[in-house]
């Protein structure tokens, strides 16, 4: 099973350009939970579980509009790359790195 705990530092490629974003994630068997920071603000994880070498989660943004945003990546070692579901607006490109 892979471990999310740490501090990641991930860009996800948005219709609107590039975000970054900073993902504070703690791990308690399956499933994590933590906060996603960027220039939209912080919002927590909710519903964080790990499958194998795959995280999946869930979080509601409100800006630029409210709506909730589904993330599923890979994670192997200190890198991840995925997507995050925004609904109507498609699947975004996810892809970061675990801090040091």
């Amino acid at each position: 099973m892979a471990i999310v705990d740490g501090d990641w530092d991930v860009v996800i490629r948005t219709p609107m350009g590039e975000q970054a974003v900073q993902l504070s994630l703690t791990g308690a068997g399956d499933s994590f939970s933590g906060t996603a920071s960027g220039e939209i603000g912080s919002v927590a994880i909710e519903g964080g579980r790990i499958e194998g070498d795959v995280a999946t989660w869930s979080m509601n943004v409100k800006m630029p509009f409210p709506m909730t945003l589904t993330g599923r990546v890979t994670i192997q070692g200190d890198s991840v790359e995925g997507t995050v579901d925004a609904g109507m607006m498609g699947l975004m490109p996810l892809s970061g790195t675990r801090r040091a």
